[in-house]
């Protein structure tokens, strides 16, 4: 009968291992900090002033926030998710913007994109627990 507990308690703690991506990752005052300040950066970009600066400083709070979580460690998986989505499209317009300035329907375009993306990823962020 020991025998079985222990089995069944080895097991058990060794599949909790290999699910460790799903399990979700706390509260972070610095990443809620840094996402909202992501989201208010999208929200006040301005399509008639340079793009670049602009867009090279979110992302710059999106590779802070990205180099922050990995260094936390695995758990923080789930957040890393949520910011992909908006890491590819800042990246997209980053790189455009290096070419040229690009037209203001192009950047109000981005800039309606990023502002969702944003939104979402400031909210998955803010209600962890």
């Amino acid at each position: 009968m020991n025998r079985f507990i222990a089995s069944t308690c080895v097991a058990l703690f060794l599949t909790g291992c290999s699910v460790s991506d799903v399990v979700p990752s706390f509260w972070d005052d610095n990443q809620s900090w840094k996402i909202t300040d992501v989201y208010l950066k999208t929200v006040r970009l301005d399509c008639e002033q340079p793009h670049l600066p602009q867009v090279s400083a979110i992302r710059d709070d999106l590779t802070w926030f990205q180099l922050y979580s990995e260094s936390k460690g695995f758990l923080q998986q789930d957040v890393l998710k949520v910011i992909a989505p908006m890491q590819k499209t800042v990246e997209d317009f980053y790189r455009r913007s290096q070419d040229t300035q690009g037209s203001r329907a192009y950047c109000e375009s981005k800039k309606r994109i990023m502002i969702t993306q944003a939104k979402k990823s400031a909210s998955a962020v803010m209600w962890r627990f």
